[in-house]
């Protein structure tokens, strides 16, 4: 039998995956597919580059995190398909987060508005949620 969580722990451990990653992290976009898993080097072209709101996900509810003061927007600074993202910690130097990008209805990670982007298209993060496991 796999382990199972009450609420309360999958809560806890979002809440404190938030508190790892820090106040004003990074949030950068690019092409292609992500890197085998954090501690691999970024790949692909970096389509968008955002600082996120200080308290960037709201707390924790039902096992839950989502998006906190979005819809999250920046700039484009190159031309490409959005294919992935990674949460850097606010100096950008650390990856503690990647998945992957759709547009709503696609199943993605993170939801965009647009996934064909072009350099300085306003790009809009509409969703974004992360759900702890071992309900």
């Amino acid at each position: 039998m796999a382990l199972q969580y009450s609420v309360a722990v999958r809560n806890a451990q979002l809440d404190t995956m938030e508190n790892t990653v820090g106040t004003s992290p990074i949030l950068r976009i690019f092409t292609g597919s992500p890197p085998a898993d954090c501690a691999a080097s970024s790949t692909g072209t970096l389509l968008v580059e955002m600082a996120l709101p200080s308290n960037w996900l709201n707390d924790a509810s039902n096992g839950s995190k989502t998006i906190a003061g979005g819809p999250w927007q920046a700039n484009a600074i190159a031309t490409g398909t959005a294919g992935y993202f990674r949460i850097f910690n606010s100096a950008g130097t650390v990856c503690h987060l990647q998945g992957n990008i759709t547009i709503t209805g696609g199943g993605g990670d993170m939801i965009l508005d647009n996934t064909s982007i072009a350099t300085g298209q306003s790009v809009s993060i509409t969703a974004f949620t992360v759900t702890a496991g071992n309900a």
